[in-house]
């Protein structure tokens, strides 16, 4: 009779698998690129691309990575392939990349060909004064400076919420 855990389990470990299975289809041995690509890459060029596949050409060394953007960007992201090179490799722990390639897409297509690119999030405008006291004040009775300063942030972004 088979065992059945009982309790909560992490999303991660159930889909882990499935992730590296869908990786290692195209090329990716190392699925942390595929997952953990912003970090990766930096916010700015992931938010203008997203790596498609990995391959390995006959007689060469070194792999191709192969990145999608669209049209706009790709001159920009051109600008960052050698510095975003260096980032991948450190992902692999080695040169495992040894170019990267560019490939364009409108922002919507056909199947994979679709590019839903995130803008980069709007700076947050600079926080009043007066709000960032009040919310000192509120939380000023704490002694753990981790905790006082979190319930501060808490406390001004409670404050600062607009009413409605």
């Amino acid at each position: 009779m088979a065992q059945h855990r009982k309790g909560p389990r992490r999303v991660s470990t159930l889909v882990a698998r499935d992730i590296g299975r869908m990786g290692e289809s195209r090329g990716f041995s190392e699925t942390r690129l595929l997952t953990h690509w912003a970090e990766i890459a930096g916010p700015d060029v992931a938010a203008i691309s997203r790596p498609v596949k990995v391959a390995f050409p006959r007689g060469g060394i070194g792999a191709v990575l192969t990145l999608l953007t669209t049209g706009a960007q790709a001159p920009m992201l051109e600008m960052k392939l050698p510095a975003l090179r260096e980032k991948v490799n450190a992902c692999y722990g080695y040169n495992a990349i040894s170019r990267i390639a560019i490939t364009q897409t409108a922002p919507t297509g056909f199947a994979e060909g679709q590019a839903a690119f995130t803008p980069k999030p709007k700076p947050k405008p600079a926080p009043d004064p007066a709000l960032r006291d009040a919310a000192r004040k509120t939380a000023a009775g704490v002694s753990d400076d981790g905790l006082r300063s979190s319930l501060e942030r808490l406390a001004e972004n409670i404050i600062s919420r607009p009413r409605g």
